[in-house]
């Protein structure tokens, strides 16, 4: 069984051009290109960009009869999905990263999505509840991202391209993603969305579209993933764009909460000499949960009370350091992004 009959063929068009950019992940992609097969849909072709891999995909790719393209040197996702992108043939583009697998509905239900809403120009999904590895920080990291997405289905400000579309016309608009800026990967697919939610197009997350997540995180992946490739850039994003992004896990209860933590922080030390310092501070640390009851009330129903117990401190964790990417990040937008004022000139005029 071929991926894709359109695949192979010129004169007909497909409806979608799944890119899936890919940097030396053997496994995850030979998962990846399985699952898209067993897609119930079938009105799509498949673009694999290799972003300079040293291990050889190509004989992995081969089989499926998809198009395979190896660019020169590693750069980044960003530019991997750009060139996929100029080079697809259907009127949407589906992004899947390679270690992202497809449910058999997943194409099917982003075509159901453009066509009940016609003025949608992209489409975003999540990941669903089972990610491939079962350690905690793999388990924590994805159903977080499953939680957040599913309470934040409708209308979107961001964009995700781990699984998501978008018609083709309006990518390409928009100039791609920015392969100059991101280099590597992070939220280069946020900032594209966000530029066109502000320019008034409609953007909906669709918490029925999901698909499995292979990657496996770890406690240091996380901090770095979190904190440098998300947290800092985000801020500086959020700064460019002259508004702070109520939307997914940048909403108000996540600014009080970060600030509650560090409230919690300082008071700690004091208590042993200042009563009432541990008592404000317990209040503050119950306030983070009163904030977050409906997030650890999920985890307690899915995992149980042992896994819930694990999530609280590094729950706790990760509001420290989004205090800390918005202090540098606000410090790398004013040092390096912000508009410099053009200076003025002021020409001496002798009068004669």
């Amino acid at each position: 069984m071929k991926l894709t009959k359109s695949s192979t063929s010129d004169k007909h068009r497909p409806a979608f051009s799944v890119i899936v950019p890919v940097y030396n992940a053997s496994p995850e992609l030979r998962l990846c290109l399985a699952a898209l097969q067993q897609s119930a849909y079938e009105d799509f072709e498949v673009i694999v960009v290799d972003d300079g891999s040293s291990e050889a995909l190509e004989s992995i790719v081969a089989p499926y009869q998809c198009r395979y393209v190896k660019l020169d040197r590693q750069q980044g996702p960003a530019r991997a999905r750009n060139r996929g992108a100029a080079l697809a043939k259907g009127r949407y583009l589906v992004f899947i990263d390679a270690d992202v697998c497809v449910h058999q509905d997943t194409l099917e239900r982003f075509a159901g999505a453009f066509a009940a809403r016609p003025d949608v120009v992209a489409v975003l999904g999540s990941y669903d509840e089972a990610p491939a590895h079962t350690n905690f920080f793999s388990q924590y990291k994805n159903l977080f991202h499953h939680y957040v997405h599913q309470g934040g289905a409708g209308e979107s400000r961001t964009f995700w391209s781990g699984c998501g579309a978008m018609r083709r016309d309006i990518f390409l608009s928009f100039g791609g993603f920015d392969a100059a800026r991101y280099r590597r990967p992070a939220i280069e697919d946020i900032e594209l969305g966000t530029w066109i939610k502000e320019a008034g197009y409609q953007v909906i997350l669709d918490r029925r579209i999901q698909a499995q997540h292979l990657k496996r995180w770890t406690f240091w992946s996380l901090l770095k993933s979190d904190i440098f490739d998300r947290g800092i850039p985000w801020i500086r994003l959020m700064w460019r764009v002259g508004a702070s992004a109520n939307t997914l896990n940048v909403v108000p209860s996540q600014r009080w909460s970060v600030l509650l933590v560090y409230l919690t922080a300082l008071l700690l030390p004091l208590a042993t000499v200042w009563h009432f310092a541990g008592a404000i501070a317990a209040l503050s640390a119950l306030g983070v949960g009163v904030l977050n009851r409906h997030f650890y009330g999920y985890f307690l129903q899915r995992r149980g009370v042992w896994f819930t117990l694990r999530v609280l401190p590094v729950h706790g964790l990760y509001f420290c350091y989004c205090g800390i990417a918005v202090v540098i990040g606000t410090w790398l937008y004013f040092l390096t992004d912000r508009p410099k004022r053009p200076t003025t000139v002021i020409k001496n005029c002798d009068t004669k």
